[in-house]
C-alpha cells in the first residue's frame, strides 16, 4: 500500500469516525480509533533509540468508552515487524476475533497492512488496557482503557474530582528485540531493564531525566482517582506516594470492598484504581515506584519517580523525600495486601461465584532446561504448565478451530501433572526437560472449572501472574507450600472473592480461580512475565459452542490477517 493511499484511507476513517460521533445516541455509542505503528527515536536516560510506537506517542493512546458502547480500532502497520493489539481484560464475548494475541487469536497485521479490532464494550466498566501481544512488542506499545459507567450509573464511591492514568512501565537502553533474540541465541534470560517508567518517564533519580518526569497537578481538599497499571514486561511493582494514604476501589475493572493502604502491589498486567485526597500541607511530593521479588531471581531494582504537585506551589520548591515502600522481599505485606482484595458483591455489582464445580483443574507451574547445541551452557532455559513446554502455532488457533484446520494443535492438555512430587520442597535440579506441543484443554460450553495453579522449585521458585483472556474469573483461594485438595477447599471464599483478569501466584504457592465457560472460542491462558511466556508458560482453552445461534463463536471478520 502506498503512503499517499494509506492517507486517504486515514483521512475516510476520521470522516466515519465523526459521522459516527454524531448518529448515534450517548448511551449506546461507536467509538473509532486509528492506530498507526510508527518507529520514532526517543531518548530517556542519555540514550536515544528507535522504539515502535503507535502514533508517535509513548506510551501510546488512551482508548475512552462506556460500557454498552461499540468500539473500532483501524490499526495500520508502518513498522518493520509484525504487530498484533491485545485489548488487556476486555471480554470479547463470542468475539475471539478482536482479542490479539498473535497465532492464538488472529496472524499478525503485516507491514503495510491493516485489521480493524471490532468489540463491544458489555458489562465492564473501569480501567483496563492494551498493549502489543506479540514478540516483546508491548515494551513500548502499550496504553490505557478508560470505560466509564453508562450515564446516570454513579460510582459505588464518592465521585472523584479527576482521574489520572499511572501506568508503570520498564526502559531498556538498548534494542529491546536485539537483546532478547541474542539471549535466545545462548538459552539464558535477557539482561534486565535499565530502568521503570510513570508515564513513559523513569524520574528525577536517573540522569538525563529532570524533563522525563512526570508531574500530576492536585487542588488542597479534592480528591482524585488513579487509574494504576502495570504495564512492565517483568516486574511486580509497589507504588506508594509520600505523605498521603491510598483508598482501593477497583482492581482490573471490577469495583472492590474499599481499603486504606500506604502502598500497593500491582503484577504486570493487573489494574488498579485508588482514590487520593489532597489533604496534606501544600507542597511536591514523590510518587515512587519499585519492584516486589521474593525469589533469588534478578530484577531490576531501581526505583521510578513522579510528582504529585500542589496548584500554586512553584516549581522551585523542593521535592518531599521518597515514600516509605515495601522492600523488595516483603512477601509479609504481599500476601497481606492480597488478603484485603474482596468483591464489593452487591446488590447492584454482585459476585456469581460458581458453587458447584464441573471441572477440577490442577496445573503445575515450572522452569526448566532442554539441550540446545548451539546454546551457552548446552541447554536452553524453558518453562512449562503439566511440564509441557507450548509450541506457537504458524496459523492462528481460533482460525484453525473455527475452519476446522487439522494438524495444527491437539486439545489433550493434561488436567493434572504427569508426575506428583513434593512441588515447593527442595529445589529440583534433575531430570529438568520438558515435553513440547500445541496442546489446548477443551471446555463444554457453561460449564464451571476450578483450576488450581501451583508453583514449583523446579530450579528456583518464583511469583507468576497468570492472565486469562475472554474471561473474568474469582481468586478463591491462596496459600504458601502444596496445595492440600483434602484441607485447603475448606477455607475458600467463595462469598466475595475478588474477581480479576490476571492473579499472582505467590511464590513456592498456590492460587485456586473459578470461572464459568460461557464464552466460546480459542482464549489464552499465560503467565504475564514475557520471559517465562516466551519460555513456553502458556497454553489455550477451547470453549465449545452452545447450543443456539447466541452461544456460538462469531464468524470472522472479512479483514482478519493472512499468515
Amino acid at each position: 500500500m502506498t503512503m499517499q493511499l494509506s492517507m486517504h484511507l486515514g483521512m475516510l476513517f476520521f470522516i466515519l469516525c465523526f459521522l459516527g460521533f454524531i448518529s448515534f445516541p450517548a448511551e449506546a455509542a461507536v467509538k473509532m480509533y486509528q492506530f498507526d505503528i510508527r518507529v520514532k527515536n526517543v531518548s530517556r536516560l542519555c540514550h536515544s533509540k528507535p522504539i515502535v510506537t503507535v502514533n508517535g506517542r509513548f506510551p501510546g493512546p488512551t482508548i475512552y468508552a462506556r460500557e454498552g458502547d461499540q468500539v473500532l480500532v483501524h490499526v495500520t502497520n508502518h513498522a518493520q515487524y509484525n504487530m498484533s493489539i491485545h485489548w488487556h481484560g476486555l471480554k470479547q464475548f463470542r468475539n475471539g476475533w478482536a482479542d490479539g494475541p498473535a497465532y492464538i487469536t488472529q496472524c499478525p497485521i503485516k507491514t503495510g497492512n491493516s485489521f480493524t479490532y471490532n468489540f463491544n464494550i458489555t458489562g465492564q466498566r473501569g480501567t483496563l488496557w492494551w498493549h502489543a501481544h506479540i514478540l516483546w512488542l508491548r515494551a513500548t506499545v502499550y496504553g490505557a482503557i478508560v470505560i466509564l459507567p453508562k450515564e446516570g450509573t454513579p460510582f459505588p464511591f464518592p465521585r472523584p474530582h479527576r482521574s489520572t492514568k499511572i501506568i508503570l512501565g520498564e526502559w531498556w537502553n538498548s534494542d529491546v528485540e536485539t537483546i532478547v533474540n541474542q539471549a535466545n541465541k545462548l538459552g539464558v534470560p535477557p539482561p534486565t531493564s535499565d530502568a521503570h517508567t510513570i508515564n513513559g518517564k523513569p524520574g528525577s533519580l536517573f540522569p538525563c531525566s529532570k524533563k522525563h518526569t512526570f508531574t500530576m497537578e492536585v487542588e488542597s481538599g479534592k480528591t482524585y482517582i488513579l487509574r494504576i497499571i502495570n504495564a512492565a514486561l517483568n516486574d511486580e511493582l509497589f507504588f506508594a506516594i509520600a505523605g498521603h494514604s491510598m483508598t482501593v476501589v477497583e482492581i482490573d475493572a471490577v469495583y472492590t470492598k474499599p481499603f486504606s493502604t500506604q502502598a500497593v502491589l500491582i503484577a504486570p498486567g493487573q489494574t488498579t484504581n485508588v482514590l487520593v485526597k489532597a489533604d496534606q500541607a501544600p507542597g511536591k511530593y514523590f510518587m515512587a515506584a519499585r519492584p516486589f521479588m521474593d525469589a533469588p531471581v534478578p530484577v531490576d531494582n531501581k526505583t521510578v519517580t513522579a510528582i504529585l504537585q500542589y496548584k500554586g506551589i512553584p516549581n522551585t520548591v523542593p521535592q518531599s523525600s521518597l515514600p516509605i515502600l515495601p522492600a523488595l522481599n516483603n512477601t509479609k505485606f504481599a500476601l497481606n495486601y492480597n488478603s484485603k482484595l474482596r468483591s464489593l458483591n452487591s446488590q447492584q455489582f454482585p459476585a456469581n461465584v460458581p458453587l458447584k464445580v464441573d471441572r477440577h483443574l490442577f496445573y503445575t507451574i515450572g522452569l526448566g532446561a532442554n539441550p540446545c547445541a548451539t546454546c551457552q551452557n548446552g541447554t536452553q532455559l524453558m518453562a512449562s504448565l503439566n511440564n509441557i513446554t507450548f509450541v506457537m502455532p504458524k496459523i492462528g488457533l481460533l482460525q484453525a478451530y473455527y475452519l476446522n484446520i487439522s494438524g495444527v494443535f491437539r486439545t489433550d492438555f493434561p488436567d493434572r501433572p504427569p508426575v506428583q512430587f513434593n512441588y515447593t520442597g527442595a529445589p529440583l535440579t534433575a531430570n529438568l526437560a520438558t515435553s513440547s506441543g500445541t496442546r489446548l484443554s477443551k471446555l463444554a460450553f457453561n460449564s464451571t472449572v476450578e483450576l488450581v495453579l501451583q508453583d514449583t522449585n523446579l530450579l528456583t521458585v518464583e511469583s507468576h501472574p497468570f492472565h486469562l483472556h475472554g474471561f473474568n474469573f474469582f481468586v478463591v483461594g491462596s496459600g504458601i507450600g502444596n496445595f492440600n485438595p483434602a484441607k485447603d477447599p475448606a477455607k475458600f471464599n467463595l462469598v466475595d472473592p475478588p474477581e480479576r483478569n490476571t492473579v499472582g501466584v505467590p511464590t513456592g504457592g498456590w492460587t485456586a480461580i473459578r470461572f464459568r465457560a460461557d464464552n466460546p472460542g480459542v482464549w489464552f491462558m499465560h503467565c504475564h512475565l514475557e520471559l517465562h511466556t516466551m519460555w513456553g508458560l502458556k497454553m489455550a482453552f477451547v470453549v465449545k459452542d452452545g447450543k443456539s445461534p447466541e452461544e456460538s463463536i462469531l464468524p470472522p471478520p472479512k479483514d482478519l490477517p493472512l499468515c
